[in-house]
């Protein structure tokens, strides 16, 4: 007789046993699905992507960015064209700016950057504008 209460016992926690487990991995699932989903709703939005660019970017090339004359979200994730003083000068006009052409992830994390013109602040663009 106790060796059929032990069979039943050893049974029944078996059965228990995978229960939890099934718990645990449906546990699991959810968490996954759950932090998926808030990396998802978490996506940078765009004035948040375009104030750490500006930051990252003084913090690489210790100038400050003054404006930022084109941002749009790509495959790649955010382009930026940023306008920076690179030289002051007395009278400001003569000061010399540079733009920048700045790449982002997904995230908002600068991936790359390069100056891509120079020009006296007071000149008109001779390429006449974008």
């Amino acid at each position: 007789m106790s060796n059929t209460n032990n069979t039943s016992e050893s049974q029944g926690s078996q059965q228990s046993s995978r229960k939890s487990q099934k718990s645990q991995d449906s546990q699991e699932s959810r968490k996954t699905h759950n932090s998926h989903e808030a990396q998802e709703s978490r996506r940078p939005r765009p004035m948040e992507v375009l104030r750490e660019a500006r930051a990252q970017l003084a913090e690489l090339t210790g100038m400050t960015a003054e404006s930022v004359s084109s941002f749009e979200q790509t495959e790649e994730g955010w382009a930026l064209e940023v306008e920076v003083l690179e030289l002051e000068r007395v009278p400001d006009t003569m000061s010399l700016m540079a733009s920048y052409l700045v790449q982002l992830d997904p995230e908002g994390q600068l991936t790359g950057y390069r100056r891509v013109r120079r020009y006296e602040r007071g000149r008109a663009d001779a390429r006449g504008g974008r």
